[in-house]
Order: structure tokens, then C-alpha cells, then sequence
């Protein structure tokens, strides 16, 4: 049941750790996840700029992208761990890390585990667009834009630590 969080940087050496049997890159385009080494390895990388409102010239979070990430956790047995990266490891990962626990402890959940992320990343600043999206897809009626917006943005950093949820 664990979901581990992590920037590019430290993915490879926190996969090494954590050995995870599904992994989500989130990542802009013309960046690669790592090459993971199993091959049985449930992967899923999807590429979005870390933005919230569009921008000309990038990619906005959209629905097709909850779709597919939401489609993917459906795979993951929760018995073992799930790993999320993106580039630092502050805002589309935990974004995404909140809702996985969301979708994982189900509704009514949403307030607890917005202050479990704030307690285990100080730092996390959750793309408030993922949030809102998933909070559509899974029928939570603004709680879970809720439960981000009353955490508040992060302490401020330049990439964020390896931490679990």
C-alpha cells in the first residue's frame, strides 16, 4: 500500500530501495524516465508540462491524462509499492500521489490524507490542475481541491526528497 514519491533524480536509487512493481513518470516533453532494469515492470509515463492554466507552446494537464492514470492504478494490486517521479519531485508527483491514496482509502479521505502528504512533504506544492481533474474523474464534488487548497503551498524549494504516503 505504500506510494513513494521522488524526483528524476533520486528515481533510479529510490526504485533501487523501494523495488516497486508499478512506476509513473510524469515528465514534459523531450524528457525520458529512466531505463527501469525489470522488465515486468507496470510503466506508465505521461507527458504534460507542470502547468494549471494554458500556455502557448505547452502542454496542459487534460483529462485524457487522469483517464490513463487512473486506468493504470487500476492494475496496481496495492500489496506492493507504487512509485511516482517527475522532475522535482514537488507538484505533478505528489499531485498524483495524493490521488492515488485518494482512490485508494476512498471517499471521505481526502482531508486526512491532504495534511499526511503536508506532514511527510513539507515541500510539496500539488499541481492544483491534477487535482481538480481527479477530483472530476472520481466524483468527489471538490474535496479533494479542497483538501489541497487549505495545505497551502509548500515550503519553498528546488526539488523536493524521496518521501511515502
Amino acid at each position: 500500500m505504500t506510494i513513494v514519491v521522488s524526483p528524476l533524480a533520486g528515481a533510479r536509487a529510490c526504485f533501487q530501495r523501494k523495488t516497486p512493481t508499478h512506476v509513473v513518470s510524469l515528465l514534459s516533453p523531450g524528457m525520458a524516465p529512466p531505463a527501469w532494469p525489470r522488465r515486468d515492470l507496470a510503466r506508465l509515463h505521461l507527458v504534460f508540462n507542470d502547468i494549471v492554466t494554458p500556455r502557448e507552446g505547452l502542454i496542459l494537464p487534460a483529462p485524457e491524462h487522469m483517464n490513463a492514470f487512473l486506468q493504470f492504478l487500476e492494475g496496481w494490486d496495492r500489496r506492493s509499492a507504487l512509485m511516482i517521479h517527475c522532475w522535482a519531485g514537488v507538484s505533478r508527483s505528489t499531485a498524483a500521489a495524493y490521488v492515488a491514496a485518494c482512490l485508494r482509502d476512498g471517499p471521505g479521505c481526502e482531508d486526512t490524507l491532504a495534511q499526511n502528504l503536508r506532514a511527510a512533504a513539507p515541500f510539496a506544492t500539488p499541481n492544483a490542475r491534477l487535482v481538480a481533474l481527479a477530483d472530476e474523474a472520481l466524483q468527489r464534488d471538490g474535496r479533494m481541491t479542497a483538501a489541497i487548497l487549505a495545505i497551502g503551498r509548500g515550503a519553498e524549494t528546488t526539488t523536493g526528497a524521496v518521501f511515502e504516503i
